[in-house]
């Protein structure tokens, strides 16, 4: 029995310390990686000053209408990820994507990532650059501070677009997120390691090679930051404080969304709801992923012009 019992001791303190060295190792892989590739990320867009920092924002298109893109929580570079649907709608629109703190190349903050935080923060860098007049396009979780922001900037917003945007009451959004356990395995190097072994989330989409290199670094050096984890830690408040908002009856509104989406019991009604609270919204739906904008961009776009050209009333 002894003996049996001081194998499996041995047995377990041998595991133990593989695992502690596999835990060391992924560290220190991570850390070189991390300042190595912090030399490669290539600058694009132009640095703006909103409460004393940098917020990156790339302005493309000469078009008479403005169009401000929003991204999705959590998307590494924003401009880059966009950037087909850029291609698109800058033909006859201006583009401007704005990279909000934490996200692309802007910098990062310690002001809490409240709703109205980041609302200040956007606006206070479209004044910046003059932009007093535009459509708000906004991915997933921007339509919630799109709801915020059209309350408080009313007379400056045409219209807004969501691209499978997130709306009030949508199932899952109070469950609590493992904000902790992400940042130390980022620290560990685990993040890097799982980002490592899984699939490309760009391959077969329309993005160079150094493009995708460069998404994939920006992606890897904001994901779990401190301004990143604690948007993640607000996302359930933000939801709740967002509940009983609507977009002015008066507001035009087209949601992009998924035909079928398997993940959020009632997506397609919930929208389909949200667009019949104005005089004129539209619902269009596409058999794809969340990031619509990555294979519908011109589906999305020419939709635009549509619905933008068409008379109101």
């Amino acid at each position: 029995m002894k003996k049996f019992l001081r194998f499996v001791l041995t047995g377990v303190a041998a595991l133990v310390a593989l695992v502690l060295a596999g835990l060391l190792t992924t560290t220190v892989v991570n850390a070189v990686a991390t300042s190595s590739e912090a030399a490669r990320i290539e600058p694009y867009g132009q640095r703006v000053t909103v409460d004393g920092k940098r917020m990156n924002v790339l302005v493309a298109g000469q078009g008479e209408e403005t169009i401000v893109l929003l991204p999705g929580f959590g998307t590494g570079s924003p401009a880059l990820d966009f950037s087909p649907l850029i291609d698109e709608l800058s033909v006859d629109h201006r583009v401007v994507a704005v990279e909000p703190f934490g996200y692309g190349l802007s910098d990062e903050t310690d002001v809490p990532r409240t709703t109205e935080n980041i609302v200040s923060e956007v606006h206070e860098a479209l004044a910046g650059l003059g932009v007093d007049r535009y459509v708000l396009m906004g991915h997933s979780i921007a339509g919630i501070y799109a709801l915020d922001y059209v309350e408080r900037y009313r007379d400056e917003v045409t219209a807004f677009v969501g691209i499978d945007s997130s709306v009030p009451g949508q199932p899952g959004m109070d469950a609590d997120l493992p904000v902790d356990a992400l940042r130390v395995a980022k620290t560990l190097g685990i993040t890097r390691l799982v980002t490592a072994l899984g699939p490309d989330p760009y391959a077969d989409l329309p993005y160079s090679e150094t493009m995708r290199e460069q998404l994939g670094m920006i992606s890897l050096r904001n994901t779990s930051s401190a301004t990143y984890s604690d948007e993640m830690s607000r996302i359930q408040a933000n939801f709740a404080d967002a509940a009983d908002k609507v977009f002015p009856p008066d507001l035009p509104v087209l949601l992009f969304v998924q035909a079928d989406n398997p993940t959020v019991r009632g997506w397609l009604p919930l929208h389909e709801e949200q667009a019949a609270s104005v005089d004129r919204g539209e619902v269009v739906t596409f058999d794809a992923d969340h990031y619509l904008h990555h294979t519908k961009s011109v589906e999305i776009a020419d939709g635009t012009r549509r619905f933008l050209a068409e008379p109101v009333g």
